[in-house]
């Protein structure tokens, strides 16, 4: 890959898009009782990548002063000089365009509307606003980075599933303690960049409490797919042992044997949400075979 493809590239921030659309292809095969239909599930996926990858090239934009005097991003294209913010917009905005056109003419406009408005939710409402004006930022937009399994979802069915926000309200519950997480070790960057993150505001061990809170909660919130029969008790199990490694690392980071603890929760809790969905789809799988869809 050219130096310049690269930087493109490094635009889309593609571990953390892969993570939308890991998420996203889950919510299309739960959405179906086999193998959901080829085309719309194909195109869905492709306008779902699109559109999380205009959104990040998006925060690349407006994060550009944040980004340079920020450690852990002052490499990227923008800050470091290698792309120009006006190539960054006419990127974001092919790649949002295609995005809206794919899933128009593939798929429904349900789908692209809600993919739309998670684009907008997540590079402007929270990018743009939340992000500079409050420390519950990453709880009130964290709806717009929790809307990939139900985009997949309705790209497949056309429908908003009451299954499908259920997986929404998983990952939106997820998502404070998992980036609380980084912000604890990130503080100082936050701090330096004037961004009023958790720690910043209120303090490290006040943010460790919440992380724990939200733990709680997350793993409360895992049983309802059991609970309401959209799983069974293969998920149920697999949901049980990764709550309580979360609780572990979540009550540990009280108080940590190192700094660099909180970046271990921070890394657990990327592979327990692929591996709870991974569960999700396992178990689905498995019903028709014989296990039962709930314990009820």
């Amino acid at each position: 890959m050219s130096v310049g493809m690269r930087d493109y590239w490094a635009l889309t921030k593609p571990r953390v898009v892969a993570l939308i659309v890991f998420t996203a292809i889950i919510g299309m095969l739960l959405a179906v009782p086999g193998i959901p239909p080829l085309l719309p599930a194909t195109m869905g996926f492709i306008g779902i990548w699109l559109a999380a990858a205009s959104a990040a090239a998006i925060n690349h934009l407006i994060d550009q002063r944040i980004d340079a005097v920020m450690a852990r991003t002052s490499h990227r294209p923008l800050p470091s000089g290698a792309l120009k913010p006006m190539q960054v917009l006419l990127f974001a905005i092919a790649l949002g365009v295609a995005s809206m056109a794919i899933l128009l003419v593939f798929t429904n406009p349900l789908t692209a509307a809600l993919t739309f408005a998670s684009l907008i939710g997540y590079a402007v409402v929270y990018t743009a606003y939340l992000k500079r004006a409050t420390p519950q930022n990453i709880v009130i937009g964290g709806i717009a980075g929790a809307a990939p399994p139900l985009l997949g979802w309705a790209a497949v069915t056309g429908e908003a599933h009451p299954h499908a926000w259920l997986l929404v309200l998983i990952i939106f519950v997820w998502t404070p303690p998992h980036f609380w997480a980084l912000a604890i070790f990130r503080r100082e960057d936050y701090a330096r960049a004037l961004i009023p993150m958790l720690p910043v505001a209120y303090g490290v061990q006040y943010t460790r409490w919440h992380v724990l809170f939200y733990t709680i909660l997350l793993v409360l919130v895992t049983l309802l797919p059991w609970l309401t029969g959209m799983s069974g008790v293969f998920y149920l199990g697999g949901a049980l042992v990764l709550g309580a490694g979360f609780l572990y690392y979540a009550i540990r980071l009280m108080n940590p044997p190192s700094e660099r603890f909180a970046m271990d929760v921070f890394s657990y809790s990327i592979w327990y949400l692929m591996v709870l969905f991974a569960f999700l789809l396992v178990d689905h799988y498995l019903a028709p075979v014989g296990i039962p869809a709930s314990a009820g």
